[in-house]
């Protein structure tokens, strides 16, 4: 059985969000902190990567190899990552240990060390990953997609740049770190074999000292949007594309998400069909929705060869317009089947749930309970399909190719 989420709003502004869930033995945390990329200044780009590498270096009275012992000795599996509005702290362990491991998150988030010895190796690590963007093109495409689609610094790869990286100091990145890091806007979400009252109570002991202050406030300017071509001597062709959508908030959202699994919901979509199968002139093709708090869109890449790039960008594009006439009983049945799975099947795992539930906050300032998306998705028609597409249709696109030889992008002015 799984126990509604409870909800506990800190003094200082921190949320803690908890969900009992009977079946498993493990607690997991998605701890979110709102010192994002978004938030890194001019000439810092990259800075909250780098504290994210730099920030389990040492906590409290511990250095780095006591920090870790300490949370291996608990059978802790943890990760770190910075994208968009957050820094995120990850940790999964059974959930007798669920007490000790916030302790120590109480250190880590509060009292990290971010000493200068550790500064450059984990600049160091991220200026590498940096450099490593330009092996992977169709990664490099799909990072370049979502810079031109989002208004800045929405949209920012949250590795930054290398010259603002080979700029910074270690004095530079704590300061913006620390200067930002603030409970209001914070998120702690636990999962799994928990009790609410206790895990309150812990949140109270450990976090309630967190000194408050405002919430960063991200600064935006309108999305360079346009196509760009990059010029690379390569095997094959990467082209990405994106197109506005809404966000979770909007009626539309569950049949734009069906949308979405009717063109690319697995084998049976309509670009793998179309693109892949019926011309072979794909090795990959798919949409895939992707939404920040205040903007979302439908991204679409596709890897070919130079000689069938034009095609396969007409025949990708064709069809992205051709699903605006029309889906049919069947694929709406096999898309909402697919979403549901997609959605709900992921979260009987404690550490998806806890990222479920720390996602839905921010975005809605509530949880969405299991039930109340199956019948959202289960309540898609197609009629609300097509006024889906009706009112977002296939245009306005962004587009970024890398590869040997430009391609003629007249089809995405049609």
């Amino acid at each position: 059985m799984t126990e509604p989420v409870r909800i506990h709003e800190l003094d200082n502004g921190l949320a803690v969000l908890g969900q009992r869930m009977e079946h498993v033995e493990s607690a997991s945390m998605t701890l979110r902190v709102p010192v994002g990329p978004i938030y890194d200044p001019v000439g810092m780009e990259g800075a909250a990567a780098v504290g994210v590498e730099w920030w389990l270096r040492g906590a409290g009275d511990r250095d780095t190899r006591q920090l870790n012992d300490a949370l291996d000795s608990l059978g802790c599996r943890h990760s770190e990552a910075a994208a968009a509005y957050f820094i995120t702290f990850a940790a999964a362990q059974v959930h007798q240990r669920l007490p000790e491991v916030l302790e120590l998150y109480r250190d880590i988030m509060l009292a990290p060390r971010l000493a200068d010895d550790g500064f450059e190796p984990s600049r160091d690590l991220v200026a590498n990953d940096l450099l490593s963007l330009d092996d992977h093109p169709a990664q490099k495409a799909n990072v370049l997609i979502r810079e031109r689609f989002f208004p800045a610094p929405l949209g920012c790869y949250h590795l930054g740049r290398p010259e603002a990286l080979a700029s910074m100091t270690a004095e530079s990145v704590r300061d913006h770190v620390l200067g930002n890091l603030a409970p209001a806007g914070s998120i702690l979400a636990v999962a799994g074999k928990i009790h609410w009252d206790e895990l309150r109570d812990l949140a109270e002991k450990h976090f309630a000292d967190w000194p408050g202050r405002p919430a960063p406030a991200a600064q935006t300017t309108p999305a360079t949007g346009g196509f760009e071509h990059i010029e690379k001597d390569t095997a094959q062709t990467h082209i990405a594309l994106a197109q506005p959508s809404v966000t979770l908030e909007s009626k539309h959202y569950y049949p734009s998400r069906v949308a979405v699994c009717v063109l690319s919901g697995g084998m049976s979509g309509r670009l793998m069909t179309e693109v892949r199968e019926k011309r072979g002139l794909v090795y990959r093709v798919g949409t895939s929705y992707r939404s920040l708090k205040s903007h979302a869109g439908w991204f679409t890449y596709a890897g070919t060869v130079p000689e069938k790039a034009q095609e396969t960008l007409d025949v990708t594009v064709g069809e992205l317009r051709r699903l605006s006439e029309g889906i049919s009983e069947a694929e709406l049945a096999r898309a909402k089947t697919q979403l549901k799975s997609d959605t709900i099947m992921g979260l009987d795992l404690s550490g998806t749930r806890s990222a479920w539930m720390d996602s839905d906050w921010h975005h809605l300032g509530r949880v969405r309970t299991i039930d109340e998306i199956t019948q959202a998705i289960d309540a898609v028609t197609t009629d609300d399909v097509m006024a889906y597409l009706n009112a977002f249709p296939a245009k306005d696109f962004v587009g970024v190719v890398i590869g040997p030889e430009p391609i003629d992008t007249g089809v995405l002015e049609a």
